[in-house]
């Protein structure tokens, strides 16, 4: 398969936290593209990483959480989090992800 093609099945899934299963699809250096898996009830704790991240949810439900407020994203809904900025999610229900980092996450690699 070329390089610029990537199945999520042919990826295998890392598990981050607990419940919470990332696949590394495509990235370079600008832009990285991974899919989750949330458990209902897994949480991620609060964090911030240079990269700015921008997502969708495929389906299911979870709530965000940063320093100044909290929200919840649903099947279809889309959200964004800039460089530094504190978030973390408790999930609400099962659901997937596709999360985009700009730049690339080393550590997703």
């Amino acid at each position: 398969m070329p390089r610029n093609v990537k199945n999520k099945e042919k990826v295998q899934p890392i598990e981050a936290v607990k419940g919470v299963l990332r696949r590394t699809l495509l990235y370079n250096d600008s832009l990285m593209l991974c899919h989750f898996t949330l458990e209902e009830n897994a949480e991620i704790p609060i964090h911030s990483h240079k990269e700015h991240q921008i997502g969708y949810v495929i389906k299911g439900k979870i709530k965000f959480l940063t320093e100044n407020a909290e929200f919840i994203a649903r099947t279809g809904d889309s959200y964004i989090f800039d460089s530094e900025e504190k978030h973390g999610a408790i999930i609400l229900e099962n659901t997937e992800v596709i999360d985009i980092f700009n730049p690339s996450r080393e550590e997703y690699k």
